[in-house]
């Protein structure tokens, strides 16, 4: 017949590694937290650190409750309170609307948004429509590539294609806003001081550096204050609504829940009349 031991197992304790007055630090606790690839003294030494660090947070931990005020005390729960309250919350809320989330936004949305809300699309810097090429400084047929880049019909874009990887630098859709910024970035000779002088409507540009001559065709330019135009600020736009769907469909999940504890009696006002 099998002993009594052997029927009600009991769990095996934790064994303590430390103790700070009643609160203990286990052994599991620590091996857990170990980084890999860590032995003998090492490990040794990243066990003995985490220890004291532990020990000298619940001794301070203990010396503020007994010299803290009593109100400050229990608003410091509170908030510990509420701060746990909402990891929860939010970690549950944002699983069940990744499980219906639809980030796909139609063109007719992105419009309507844009139409109701362009006061709000003014631009902060200059945009520019532009086609460009960076040449070696020894670059032979500059001259060529110039009356290509101008006239940019379908010959002459062939043209410049097949000899694309002599440029170091090229971009040839002048369909996309590129940011004054950021040509600055890519154009070393252009400057903020400068950019007034090029960057023209149907402004063409020869610049020089040390390392290489940019050539450059401007087709359109939207200054600071003008309205941003929609394909420039899609993305914005797209994150703008997908934000406002997720808020709209964690606030309808928060009234579908309170709207369930009232039909299941789990949840009610007193005092109501």
């Amino acid at each position: 017949m099998a002993s009594c031991n052997s029927l009600f197992k009991e769990e095996p304790e934790k064994e303590p590694i430390a103790r700070v007055g009643d609160s203990y630090l286990y052994k599991d606790d620590v091996a857990n937290l170990i980084p890999q690839g860590l032995k003998g003294r090492d490990s040794a030494a990243f066990v003995v650190n985490y220890i004291n660090n532990w020990a000298s947070k619940e001794l301070l931990l203990d010396k503020s409750k007994i010299n803290i005020p009593e109100e400050q005390l229990q608003e410091f729960n509170r908030l510990v309170d509420n701060y746990r309250t909402d990891l929860y919350t939010r970690a549950y809320l944002e699983a069940l609307v990744q499980q219906s989330s639809d980030t796909s936004v139609t063109k007719e949305e992105l419009q309507g948004f844009y139409n109701n809300e362009k006061e709000n699309f003014r631009l902060s810097e200059k945009l520019v429509q532009l086609r460009f090429v960076a040449l070696p400084l020894q670059f032979l047929d500059k001259d060529i590539v110039e009356t290509k880049l101008k006239s940019f019909k379908a010959e002459d874009k062939n043209y410049l294609d097949s000899i694309a990887v002599q440029f170091k630098k090229l971009h040839f859709n002048d369909s996309i806003w590129v940011s004054a910024s950021r040509l600055i970035e890519e154009i070393p000779p252009l400057t903020s001081q400068n950019e007034e002088k090029y960057l023209k409507n149907s402004q063409f540009f020869e610049l020089q550096d040390s390392i290489g001559v940019y050539l450059g065709r401007v087709s359109n330019v939207l200054d600071i204050n003008d309205t941003a135009p929609l394909s420039y600020v899609t993305p914005d736009i797209k994150q703008i609504i997908i934000n406002r769907r997720r808020l709209s469909q964690i606030k309808k999940i928060e009234t579908e829940i309170i709207d369930e504890a009232i039909k299941k009696n789990e949840f009610e006002i007193y005092g109501k009349d």
